[in-house]
């Protein structure tokens, strides 16, 4: 199987949303996804990037992608977040999600981040696996802390 590991464009962005709908079916929240192919090209390509993808690149079509962005540590400095790494359910096991990870990690190397880290679900077996096998720590004594956008608009009304 040929393919390519290469930064995104904006014209892939539709078929990257197309694999992040794929992964919130697989989650078993398909209706979750709110962001837009327009949102991903405006966020991802402007003055300002709000992050960088890497797509798998088989034949012309995308069938992986690695979705980061750069974060701050107070105990480490620079980090970098790995929000998703997604790879099409028809193309898993073929070396598709080695070789994106292995794009993040030298790219984060590169950058000279002290960490780079993302979260997996809990009952993801075949995923945490396969991280673990890669020599990733798998913080499972952390909890995942958040306020979607209804939490943010509450507690600005109580300030």
């Amino acid at each position: 199987m040929d393919y390519v590991i290469r930064n995104a464009t904006r014209n892939d962005m539709p078929q990257v949303l197309h694999l992040i709908k794929e992964l919130a079916t697989f989650e078993k929240e398909p209706h979750a996804v709110e962001v837009t192919a327009d949102d991903l090209k405006h966020d991802g390509f402007g003055e300002h990037p709000a992050f960088h993808c890497f797509v798998a690149d088989v034949n012309s079509k995308i069938e992986g992608i690695a979705l980061i962005y750069n974060r701050y540590s107070t105990w480490k400095g620079k980090i970098l977040h790995l929000e998703d790494l997604i790879v099409s359910k028809s193309m898993r096991g073929k070396g598709l999600g080695t070789a994106l990870l292995n794009k993040v990690v030298q790219y984060g190397y590169d950058l000279g981040v002290k960490r780079i880290n993302w979260e997996v679900i809990d009952w993801n077996e075949p995923a945490i696996n396969f991280y673990e096998q890669k020599g990733a720590n798998v913080m499972r004594d952390w909890d995942v802390v958040q306020l979607n956008e209804t939490g943010i608009k509450n507690y600005i009304a109580k300030l």
